[in-house]
């Protein structure tokens, strides 16, 4: 079976993590885009189709649940899982009610990322095919054909 490569935006102001995140999920097949800001990834985001967003909760600036609440806004069906070094995992539930997917603790277990990816991305993937399939439906509607 082919596997298709989920496009992934990796958001994360601690320069050496995105590499090096970037490098492993590059070699498990996925197409990677990096940003080293909440503003720089939401430029990405409006150039670039992305299907899920890891997405660190503390950076300067603008922070991820800041993020989170543009993303959500503007591009609803991106899946985005937080990453939280500082065991904030209040304000990583807080973003789990904002729309985010799942959060992981860092140093998050490379296995662990893997999974919640790989779960984020067909989640995306069926609300796309349910999105497409209503259309289909309104439009049969629409026609007369229903």
């Amino acid at each position: 079976m082919i596997k298709i490569p989920a496009k992934v935006l990796i958001v994360d102001d601690e320069q050496d993590f995105v590499e090096m995140f970037s490098l492993r999920l590059t070699a498990q097949g996925e197409k990677i885009f990096t940003a080293f800001s909440g503003r720089e990834a939401l430029t990405v985001l409006e150039s670039t189709p992305i299907d899920v967003v890891i997405l660190d909760i503390r950076m300067p600036g603008m922070d991820g649940i800041d993020v989170l609440k543009e993303i959500k806004k503007h591009h609803p069906i991106i899946e985005v899982i937080l990453l939280t070094g500082h065991g904030s995992t209040e304000t990583a539930v807080e973003g789990m009610k904002l729309g985010a997917f799942d959060y992981l603790m860092k140093p998050a277990d490379f296995e662990d990322i893997k999974i919640k990816l790989e779960n984020a991305w067909k989640r995306k993937e069926e609300q796309e095919e349910r999105i497409r399939k209503a259309e289909v439906r309104l439009l049969l509607r629409r026609s007369g054909d229903i």
